[in-house]
């Protein structure tokens, strides 16, 4: 049994990576829909004790996408902890545009992002196993994350892509 962690900061692309996942077939989970719990200070926990049973579950390949702070109680169970990234640019403007996550939309909010990205993302990097960029199109870095852990690509996506700001190239949201 595979199980993976997809981690990152706000609007790397992690909620796109799990859409595409589920398109080609394979088992993912967005920790933000219902598998985290709120904190009193406005932030939010991966609720473990839900979690845990999920990665116990008899499925081949189980990928799991978010990041909280206590998401490394969970590493002793994964296979690999794969970390996407992107320039702050681009996640500051993937969260203005995504639609379903009003996460982002305020200054501070953004700021939070630019200063995780400073200070988070080194300590993100030191512990996972993979980088992945996702400043390109979404298919390409499910693709390079699939072949990565050594999995069929499966079929083909059906996923939207929205275009970069930097490249003009579609890339994934």
């Amino acid at each position: 049994m595979l199980r993976v962690l997809v981690t990152g900061m706000s609007g790397v692309g992690k909620s796109s990576v799990v859409t595409e996942l589920l398109a080609r077939g394979y088992r993912a989970v967005d920790l933000d829909d219902g598998w985290c719990r709120p904190q009193p200070d406005g932030g939010q926990i991966i609720d473990e004790e839900r979690v845990v049973p999920l990665l116990d579950e008899e499925t081949p390949e189980l990928f799991l996408a978010g990041c909280e702070e206590n998401q490394v109680n969970l590493y002793d169970r994964l296979n690999k902890v794969v970390l996407l990234s992107a320039p702050v640019d681009l996640m500051l403007e993937r969260v203005r545009r995504r639609h379903g996550n009003p996460y982002g939309r305020t200054e501070a909010e953004r700021a939070r992002i630019v200063a995780d990205t400073r200070e988070i993302e080194p300590l993100l990097r030191r512990s996972a196993d993979h980088v992945v960029e996702t400043d390109r199109p979404l298919t390409e870095v499910v693709d390079e994350l699939l072949s990565i852990l050594r999995l069929p690509l499966q079929m083909a996506s059906s996923i939207a892509m929205a275009p970069c700001s930097s490249t003009g190239r579609s890339c994934c949201r």
